[in-house]
């Protein structure tokens, strides 16, 4: 069954992306002319000697938890797109480029979340930086495929515990290959997490439980909790499909309302890194169909809260 909706995507967004993109790599080129940064290996190798941090920057907030997780204080972990940042629709910047030319280690989730930054990526690693591209180190058979495009897979990895648990020992692995003088301190760093993503599955299961077959349905902004809804038995739906690039078309909003309506599911949910307009015009099509559902409360999809909101 295709939970996502069909899609009209918007001319200029190829374009605006295609510019961007163009600028970023030529301040790739222009920072290779004027200053050659030294090998990753040798900036590494040389901040473990002196007893400093190891510069982490990741590409999202989740996978900025994941290197502090991970590294603990061997590493310093920033992310290029902060709390409530779309990385669908996120543009890299020259100043971006910049914090990835002076990090010790860029990592990225790749399976299409990043946009059009791969390319970025590859010339970093071409100029010798450390670049972990997460997605290498998963198992494709776990992966679920984009039911509109059957040949990319679901990036929305970290809405199943069992394999975000894939990727923190890869991250670990490849830590303790960047930096081998401490790699038993990010095995036992890994080993910690590892029990804490387990108390959270065995959490997340219990309350699912709690709730009858019939109510368990998720109906979100975007189609990213499909994870989710395999690990812990929900139906999910998203207004628009698992890239916010495109928009729903009056035809889906008019489609989904109907199916919420004829159900009566109690609730619906906005994203803290999509804008809520698209929602609430879920709901205002509900409600003309003679049901009022309400907004249960925003999700953190795409991005983490920030640390004041508690939800980091």
């Amino acid at each position: 069954m295709n939970h996502g909706v069909s899609l009209t995507k918007k001319p200029s967004v190829f374009m605006t992306v295609t510019w961007c993109l163009m600028a970023v790599l030529m301040a790739l080129g222009l920072g290779a002319c004027s200053k050659e940064a030294p090998p990753a290996a040798a900036a590494s190798a040389a901040a473990s000697q002196a007893g400093q941090k190891l510069q982490v920057v990741a590409t999202t907030t989740m996978l900025q938890d994941l290197a502090a997780s991970i590294g603990g204080d061997r590493v310093q972990a920033s992310a290029l797109m902060g709390p409530g940042i779309d990385p669908h629709l996120y543009q890299a910047s020259a100043g971006d480029v910049r914090k990835m030319q002076e990090a010790d280690i860029v990592i990225y989730h790749g399976l299409h979340l990043e946009g059009k930054m791969e390319e970025v990526f590859a010339a970093l690693q071409k100029r010798g930086r450390h670049v972990v591209h997460l997605a290498e180190g998963l198992d494709k058979a776990k992966l679920l495929a984009d039911e509109e495009n059957p040949q990319l897979h679901d990036p929305h990895i970290w809405f199943d515990v069992a394999i975000w648990k894939d990727a923190a020992q890869y991250m670990a692995a490849r830590f303790s290959s960047i930096d081998p003088e401490h790699a038993k301190q990010y095995a036992a760093n890994l080993q910690s997490y590892l029990l804490k993503l387990d108390e959270l599955d065995q959490y997340m299961k219990k309350r699912a439980q709690e709730l009858p077959a019939s109510q368990k349905v998720l109906i979100t902004a975007h189609d990213a909790f499909r994870y989710f809804g395999r690990a812990y038995g929900f139906e999910v739906m998203g207004l628009q499909g698992i890239s916010t690039e495109a928009e729903a078309g009056t035809a889906d909003v008019s489609q989904l309302a109907a199916l919420i309506a004829d159900r009566r599911i109690k609730a619906i949910f906005v994203e803290s890194s999509v804008p809520h307009k698209n929602i609430e015009a879920l709901r205002a099509a509900v409600k003309a169909k003679g049901f009022d559902v309400a907004i249960g409360g925003e999700l953190y999809s795409d991005s983490l809260g920030d640390a004041a909101s508690g939800h980091g």
